[in-house]
């Protein structure tokens, strides 16, 4: 069989798939390599969930953060959970070398910082072609996709089983820790990038009373590139509306908009 990349976002599904694949194999695979590429802006609970997963089951995963080498080519960084970065050190540097923030319609955050990041690793553990176990569900199979990203065959051990949102949810409430992050409808909603545009407007707008100094990094990203992550919408001006709020314009269901639009998965 080829070489395996397993993917931990930080995320319980993908927390879910790894002890799946541990459970099916008797533990880790010689021929398998977990990674977990920090963007800088997860949250703190995240890089603490993924430090607990390798020290509670005993399972090395390799920390990594995209950098930018001498030369001005991407590279990689190894890191561990004391070293990584916290405040949005490797995103910095992705859009001070391309001039341009990403978006939904180029979300070439994921593209770099998650995907080619952990790619760049494996080939320089001299890996030619691999499969990339990602954890996606057998509920959302819209977002599981064949599709070749440079070097590596992706592959849903999740969907292939049958696993739903619920299992997950059984499985970390039966579990003697979790991710800290707070669930709605099954979902954590602050998981992944704390002010991910790709969240809905809903989740940033409680984001924004919830964590408003978490936003900075997002408004000074804005005003250095003079760009918007969201055509739309002025982060800045977005964070100081919210905060001028009443209690319960959060709790009306259709003044923010709810759509969600995706994840990162790398």
């Amino acid at each position: 069989m080829n070489n395996l990349q397993i993917s931990l976002s930080g995320g319980r599904t993908s927390g879910y798939m790894l002890h799946h694949i541990l459970e099916q194999n008797g533990g880790l695979p010689s021929n398998a390599v977990v990674c977990f590429q920090n963007t800088g802006r997860e949250m703190p609970q995240t890089l603490d969930f993924v430090n607990e997963i390798s020290h509670r089951w005993n399972v090395p995963i390799v920390w990594l953060e995209y950098d930018v080498s001498d030369d001005n080519k991407n590279t990689f960084e190894i890191v561990n959970h004391n070293s990584a970065s916290r405040n949005g050190e490797p995103f910095d540097r992705l859009i001070s070398k391309y001039g341009r923030l990403p978006s939904a319609r180029i979300r070439f955050c994921t593209g770099i910082l998650k995907i080619d990041t952990g790619q760049k690793y494996l080939k320089s553990l001299g890996w030619k072609h691999w499969h990339n176990a990602i954890g996606i569900r057998a509920d959302e199979l819209r977002r599981a996709t064949h599709k070749v990203e440079g070097r590596a065959t992706p592959i849903y051990p999740l969907v292939e089983a049958g696993k739903t949102i619920q299992d997950v949810a059984d499985f970390w409430a039966a579990h003697p820790f979790d991710l800290n992050l707070p669930i709605v409808n099954g979902k954590t909603i602050k998981g992944n990038c704390d002010f991910c545009f790709l969240k809905s407007e809903a989740t940033l707008a409680m984001m924004a009373r919830e964590h408003p100094e978490l936003a900075q990094w997002w408004i000074d990203a804005e005003k250095r590139t003079g760009k918007r992550f969201e055509r739309r919408r002025d982060m800045s001006a977005f964070v100081d509306f919210v905060a001028k709020q009443q209690d319960w314009i959060f709790d009306e269901q259709d003044y923010f908009c709810q759509a969600d639009r995706g994840e990162c998965t790398g």
